[in-house]
């Protein structure tokens, strides 16, 4: 396995560096994002994310594969997560082994900033009073 690419209702943290750890890489990074609790000094209630899973799979696979080649990465993790998630929940995980920090670092970065701007999924900010949908892109 040298990459994992999914969209999940859940996010376990706790299995990525076991999918991310080989004998050929000195470091491992691992970013994950979460539901914080106040947007624009407005308390956020919950998060709901949905997506357009081929098409969002399909992206998902092509910022792996160009971080791999880019970065010659030895394991990448790129997953999100669907549905409601409350406050300090986690709902991306990006992750990259190699055999130099340097480029774990820099693909960690490329991994969910690109995610963020290409791939299909959309979030709805749930407040006490009203719900808004946020994701401008793509």
């Amino acid at each position: 396995m040298k990459k994992v690419v999914e969209i999940v209702d859940v996010i376990d943290t706790a299995k990525v560096y076991t999918e991310l750890n080989h004998v050929e890489s000195g470091g491992i990074c691992v970013f994950v994002g979460t539901v914080r609790e106040f947007t624009n000094q407005e308390q956020v209630i919950a998060l709901e994310f949905e997506t357009y899973r081929e098409m969002a799979l399909k992206e998902m696979e092509k910022i792996v594969d160009t971080a791999i080649e880019k970065w010659n990465l030895n394991k990448v993790v790129l997953r999100h997560a669907v549905g409601e998630k409350g406050v300090a929940e986690p709902v991306v995980i990006v992750g990259a082994s190699s055999a130099h920090r340097d480029a774990c670092f820099e693909a960690c970065r490329f991994l969910i900033d690109t995610l963020k701007e290409t791939v299909p999924i959309w979030k709805k900010e749930k407040f006490k009073n009203k719900s808004v949908w946020v994701s401008a892109h793509p």
